[in-house]
């Protein structure tokens, strides 16, 4: 343990310092000269806050790679090749003209911005422990490179325009990586590497710390104190343009008196850090930013108050000197915090500094980058210039409440037994304790052995196939949520709403995107809250898109944002699937495990035919009264007509509270199947999750893009056929036939059942790409309908399938990887691990909502035809058919002795059991 810092140590952290200012002075660069570029271009306050946000967005996610090379090769080489291709991309953008090669641009301007990680590991290794909280707080203090462009970039930009202060700065950057490379040295762990001939740690081994919960948390506070940095650093520019009236040269100069506080005090917060610890210096820093985002999110008010003696009226504002000072006082804490949270890196993970810097400072990062277009849509949606402080004060409460509770629940731990034991008043010490035996909720099973025939039989049974159908209504209403814009974006001109054609494929498209997003997080939720919390919440959860669904779209005035966010909302009944289907294997024994998770989801995707077909009937009649609102009237064939196109959302409401009622009632938690998200973060060690991933991605991917690309296509493709009536007929097939079909994988084995599904998918690839030749021929829209029909019978058999190998795999796995554990404890790993797999491959699967539609739209506008897209779709099968049969099913695959002795066992009562 090295407890002297090296010699040269001072030399490296005020060379690697400076060099850190001249990165992030380029980093914020487009805090200045975007203003002027937003002039040029006529940019709206979303379009400028995206191209500010984009180098942020670069330099956010490449410091976990920069971090891993700079452990790997060291950060001398790493940090030079950082800044001279930083400097390239910034002498290249003074020749861009057009707001895309701005953005292309300002993606190679952000890699200026991954030196901090590089810093980070660099100067650390240089320290002792007890030193490297104030050696990084220095380091860190070089974020007043913001301020150093604030300063000076205004001046440059009125003399000589702003494509001047780019070329001037990536000519800074350049020579600074030259001096930086001529005065300091490889640090001491890359010499001695290279003396031994020690090869470096693989990169997936410096990625192993990345599963601890605690690491995040981290990341949450840095979000905060670095990425709210980053980003008021941009946006108080134009903030004090347009609210207080200042020119840009006075507006920059205020802005720098705000970054050079939350730069330069870095360096006292590490020492404060040291000398009383990082806990303490957070709480201040979060309990100050609490009380000053509060202030500042206060926007202009008039009061009148009404008394005996007449009217009072009176005008609360902040006035510049109050904002300059309480900005001040921000940025102060959010430097000192900014020094905590990398007080605990090399304490902690010293072996893993740039990795889990990089980590962290890639969240704080995306902070810089989200923050900025979070504050424009803010202002667009609501009017207010102060409402970007009142979303940081949502979100420092946040960091506070989680980093408080996360240190009572530490607490309580240590002290647990002591604590326990303390009365509930003090006048009760010394009074005899009475003994209580411990209260165990009705709902949690703490006895649950699904694979003991008896217990099954006389117990396990009912209570599994009663939670399995309760899951299922609740599966299905999450999945009419997820795809109500399929139908209600086709509905909306008739209503009022003039959007673009592509604002429109947006609407559609979003709820793909965040519920394939929400998977990921919801696949290891069961486990740590229980599955029926969890189900209730998400459940409950479905109101929200639901209601806003149907009061947004009774006024064509609504504005586009805030039907964008509805989309996002809807991405909710998405998240459901991995959470409900990872509930649902912990209850049944393995081989019932495939015939349920197939009714589950089968009947589950019934929803996004019971959307298609019931919201087009409901949505003309007026089934609410005056409670459900007005109707529309809309031009039909006969004239016109009512539409209450608000039923949309409001008919599933009533159903989505009894559903919530009967999961928290009716559903039960197991307790054998709690477990941390550390503890299922195993999964993404198993080679054979991401050969599950690709898998399960070629039958639910393209179940649910096909659900979703089949109308529009076959519009496009044979507009003189109305297919819309039929769209609801192909993914009630998928549905029926995965509801129907999971006894075949349970009887003949997954993996065999697998390979023929996809077979047969490419059969109806083939088919598709026949009569999308011949479309003008009669018939031949049938022909390419029933190929779609036997591409969604063949992904419904194939989704069952496909769930059925993952608990299969497991157990097979346990038995090499825990050789020594006896089989109850395999058995309970394999649950957890099939669990989580199980929900993490159905989160990259549900992308396929998003990537179909649009493949058949970009084949469609460079081709003409669908048909490169279906090539492609072709390919991909045969590459799940190739992975299926060399991994699981031939002679020697993992699958193959069990599918094969499955098949010869006799079928009676007991192995129906």
């Amino acid at each position: 343990m090295q407890t002297t810092a090296n010699p040269k140590a001072g030399q490296i952290l005020g060379t690697s310092t400076i060099a850190f200012t001249a990165c992030f002075a380029v980093w914020t660069i487009f805090s200045i000269i975007g203003i002027r570029i937003r002039q040029e271009l006529s940019l709206t306050e979303t379009q400028f806050g995206l191209l500010v946000g984009t180098p942020i967005l670069t330099g956010s996610l490449i410091r976990v790679a920069l971090g891993i090379w700079t452990d790997r090769y060291g950060g001398r080489l790493v940090f030079a090749m950082t800044m001279l291709t930083a400097a390239i991309a910034t002498f290249l953008l003074a020749y861009a003209h057009t707001y895309l090669q701005m953005l292309v641009a300002a993606l190679g301007v952000g890699i200026a911005g991954g030196s901090f990680a590089v810093g980070v590991a660099y100067v650390s290794r240089w320290y002792p422990a007890e030193r490297q909280g104030t050696a990084l707080g220095i380091f860190g203090a070089g974020n007043v490179g913001a301020a150093v462009t604030k300063f000076l970039a205004p001046f440059v930009l009125v003399a000589f325009g702003w494509q001047v202060v780019a070329q001037v700065w990536a000519a800074g950057l350049a020579l600074m990586a030259v001096a930086f490379w001529l005065t300091t040295d490889d640090d001491p762990i890359i010499v001695e590497r290279r003396r031994s001939g020690n090869r470096p740690k693989s990169a997936w081994l410096e990625l192993e710390p990345l599963k601890n919960i605690q690491i995040w948390r981290f990341a949450l506070y840095y979000f905060f104190v670095f990425g709210a940095f980053v980003a008021l650093s941009l946006w108080l520019p134009q903030y004090l343009i347009n609210v207080y009236g200042l020119d840009i040269k006075a507006a920059g100069m205020i802005a720098a008196f705000f970054s050079v506080p939350a730069s330069l005090f870095r360096a006292y917060g590490g020492h404060l850090s040291d000398t009383y610890g990082a806990r303490r210096v957070l709480y201040w820093t979060f309990l100050v930013s609490v009380v000053a985002t509060f202030i500042l999110s206060y926007p202009p008010t008039d009061y009148v108050v009404h008394g005996i003696r007449g009217n009072t009226a009176f005008h609360l504002e902040m006035n510049l000197v109050g904002f300059v000072v309480t900005v001040f006082v921000l940025g102060f804490f959010m430097a000192l915090g900014k020094a905590a949270v990398y007080k605990h890196i090399p304490v902690y993970y010293p072996d893993h500094v740039g990795s889990v810097g990089g980590l962290v400072g890639m969240i704080g990062g995306l902070g810089g980058f989200l923050l900025p277009i979070l504050f424009g849509l803010l202002l667009d949606l609501t009017g207010l210039w102060t409402s970007c402080f009142m979303a940081l004060f949502v979100l420092v409460a946040g960091a506070l409440i989680w980093m408080h509770m996360a240190i009572r629940q530490m607490e309580r731990s240590a002290t647990g037994e002591t604590l326990a034991n303390l009365p509930a008043f003090p006048e009760m010490q010394g009074m005899p304790q009475p003994v209580a035996a411990p209260r165990v909720g009705k709902g949690v099973l703490t006895d649950w052995r699904p694979e003991d025939p008896t217990f099954w039989r006389q117990t396990g049974r009912a209570i599994a196939r009663r939670n399995l159908w309760l899951s299922i209504p609740a599966l299905l209403l999450s999945f009419a949520i997820w795809q109500v814009w399929s139908v209600v974006v086709a509905k909306l001109p008739l209503v009022g709403f003039s959007f673009t054609t592509d604002q429109l494929f947006w609407l559609a498209a979003l709820p793909g995107i965040s519920g394939a997003v929400l998977r990921i997080f919801y696949s290891f939720m069961v486990p740590i809250f229980g599955g029926r919390l969890w189900t209730t919440l998400t459940t409950w959860s479905l109101i929200i898109p639901a209601l806003g669904i149907g009061y947004a779209v009774q006024n064509p005035d609504t504005p586009y944002i805030v039907l964008l966010i509805l989309a996002l909302l809807c991405g909710f009944g998405g998240g459901n699937f991995a959470s409900s289907m990872a509930n649902i294997s912990f209850f049944f024994p393995k081989a019932e495990k495939g015939n349920a998770l197939a009714l589950n989801a089968g009947l589950g995707n019934l929803g996004v035919s019971v959307v298609q077909f019931v919201v087009p009937l409901v949505i003309t009649v007026g089934i609410f009264g005056g409670f459900g609102g007005e109707p529309e009237l809309v031009k039909v064939t006969s004239g016109s007509a009512p539409l209450w196109l608000q039923n949309a959302g409001f008919f599933f409401v009533p159903f989505i509270i009894l559903s919530a009622f009967a999961s928290w009632f009716g559903m039960n938690d197991i307790a054998s199947a709690k477990a941390s998200f550390a503890e299922q973060s195993v999964i993404f060690q198993r080679p054979h999750n991401w050969v599950m991933c690709w898998l399960y991605t070629g039958t639910f991917g393209s179940f649910i893009g096909y659900s979703a690309g089949f109308p529009l296509l076959a519009k496009m493709m044979f507009p003189e056929v109305n297919a819309l009536q039929l769209a609801f007929l192909g993914p009630l097939v998928g549905a029926l036939s995965r509801s129907g079909t999971g006894w075949l994988a349970d009887r003949y084995g997954g993996a065999r059942v697998t390979f023929w599904v996809f077979a047969l998918m490419m059969v109806g690839v083939a088919g598709l790409l026949w009569f999308t030749g011949i479309k003008d021929q009669p018939g031949a829209f049938w022909g390419f309908f029933a190929c779609f029909l036997l591409l969604f019978f063949a992904t419904g058999v194939g989704n069952a399938s496909t769930f059925q190998m993952i608990p299969a795999i497991s157990t097979k796995e346990m038995d090499r990887l825990f050789p020594q554990a006896d089989a109850e404890a395999r058995q309970r790993q394999a649950e957890k691990e099939a669990a989580a797999i199980t929900g993490f491959t159905s989160a990259i699967a549900a992308f396929g909502a998003f990537f179909i539609p649009k493949s058949f739209g970009t084949s469609i506008a460079l081709t003409g035809s669908a048909q490169a897209a279906l090539w492609g779709f072709l390919a991909f099968y045969v590459t799940c058919l190739v992975i299926t049969w060399a991994v699981y099913t031939r002679r020697g695959g993992l699958l193959h002795d069990v599918e094969r002795a499955k098949r010869r066992a006799p079928i009676g009562p007991a192995a129906a059991e």
